[in-house]
């Protein structure tokens, strides 16, 4: 039996489970939004901010809450197995609201694309679409989707992406260990991995040709905009009168989409809202094998 079907399975036998896990960690009041977008969490990987995206869980509400892709890294549980506490903390924290009345919908994206062969299932609470049409409060309709059919590298050579997605592993890996020697120096998050991305022409280029295929492609189905992931790069910008939101990943930039009580949308940077360490915390995650 393959990996990825033993997870779906476990992910809706967690839903019967009783499990609310740091129900109590409630100092800060949490954040009230209509809706919230998330992407890229890659869990079940090393690179995964499952802390972060944890304490964002914790100390956010919403009425509904958009998984917009790879949210679980099938192509590296593929390679190897790693599975540590705080990841399923992650899932049964997503699991919990659902069933405490949020509205929870999963866009698969290409790292998680097994969850495509479950399209309009339920898991635990949580609906699996392909894509979505969303009404903001102020009526415009946004077109959800994870983002990589609009990937050539993804449509046209799956090998090369696998390629690309091992050296972005290693980016990770850096970075992964720069923020524990500033978390030991008491410094805030900061990614090594984003710095890099920005600096370099051709990723720059490449995000601008994807935000115009995906407006493109929004204008056509007769969406006002669109909120998608992928690429690793949060954005909120007009392009030929359609709006583009990208909500960004939980392995770099820490951030979310948020939409507000009268549908004004805004670009969430968690790390700005998360507490800066004051010491190194020591972690005591298993991994399964």
């Amino acid at each position: 039996m393959q990996r990825d079907d033993a997870f779906l399975r476990a992910w809706h036998d967690t839903a019967t489970r009783a499990l609310d896990p740091e129900d109590d960690d409630r100092v800060r009041p949490p954040l009230q939004f209509r809706t919230l977008w998330i992407s890229d969490l890659h869990l079940g990987t090393p690179g995964c901010q499952a802390r972060a995206l944890l304490d964002f869980l914790k100390h956010t509400e919403c009425e509904t809450l958009f998984l917009v892709g790879d949210i679980i890294d099938g192509w590296q549980l593929k390679r190897h197995w790693y599975w540590p506490q705080a990841h399923n903390d992650v899932i049964q924290k997503l699991l919990r609201k659902a069933r405490k009345g949020t509205r929870v919908i999963f866009i698969p994206g290409n790292h998680d694309e097994f969850a495509r062969k479950y399209l309009h299932h339920n898991f635990g609470g949580i609906d699996v679409a392909e894509e979505w049409i969303h009404e903001t409060a102020d009526g415009r309709k946004l077109w959800i989707i994870h983002g990589d059919l609009f990937d050539g590298v993804i449509q046209c050579a799956k090998w090369l992406a696998y390629v690309g997605d091992s050296l972005y592993e290693f980016t990770l890996k850096l970075n992964r260990h720069l923020n524990s020697l500033r978390a030991r120096m008491g410094l805030p998050y900061w990614s090594l991995s984003k710095y890099l991305k920005g600096k370099v022409k051709r990723a720059v280029s490449y995000v601008g040709d994807f935000e115009v295929a995906v407006a493109r492609e929004a204008r056509k189905r007769g969406a006002q905009g669109v909120v998608c992931g992928h690429i690793h790069h949060a954005e909120m910008r007009d392009i030929d009168g359609i709006l583009y939101c990208n909500d960004g990943d939980w392995v770099e930039s820490l951030t979310a989409l948020a939409e507000h009580a009268d549908g004004t949308l805004e670009i969430i940077d968690w790390a700005q809202h998360m507490p800066v360490p004051t010491k190194a915390t020591p972690q005591r995650e298993a991994v399964a094998a």
